[in-house]
């Protein structure tokens, strides 16, 4: 059955983001396309061509983020409207990526106890990505 999969757009950093997501996830980059380097590369503005026109990581538990840079000449509004939620099996884990995802980006709640789980926190990170990090769920 398929599942959603979650397509970040970025406005020209969307490999650093990438790299950075790798990094703190764990998993590959599996794709990582500029517009020069895509079978679309003559019909690019050169002024466009580095950018990022499609990235994939596939996480270590199979999950995948795709994302890539917007069109240079549409204005960039920012991710609005959505924010993705990580769950781990342990509180350690899910503070070890909370704490790496709020470096540089800004902490909307911090992690703790709820309900529904040991760990619960709310950030959106230095690329203006939100996240819900979830530390060993109850529900």
């Amino acid at each position: 059955m398929p599942h959603p999969i979650a397509y970040l757009n970025f406005n020209g950093n969307c490999k650093e983001a990438m790299e950075f997501y790798e990094q703190v996830f764990g998993g590959k980059i599996t794709i990582m396309m500029s517009g020069a380097e895509s079978p679309m590369a003559a019909m690019i503005p050169a002024e466009s061509a580095h950018r990022i026109i499609h990235a994939r990581l596939v996480m270590e538990d199979g999950g995948t983020l795709y994302a890539g840079d917007c069109h240079q000449e549409q204005a960039y509004g920012g991710i609005k409207g959505v924010s993705l939620t990580m769950n781990y099996p342990t509180t350690e884990q899910a503070t070890r990526v909370f704490n790496a995802l709020a470096e540089g980006g800004e902490i909307i709640m911090p992690m703790q106890a709820t309900f529904w789980a040991a760990g619960w926190g709310m950030l959106t990170d230095r690329f203006g990505t939100s996240w819900g990090i979830n530390g060993e769920l109850s529900l």
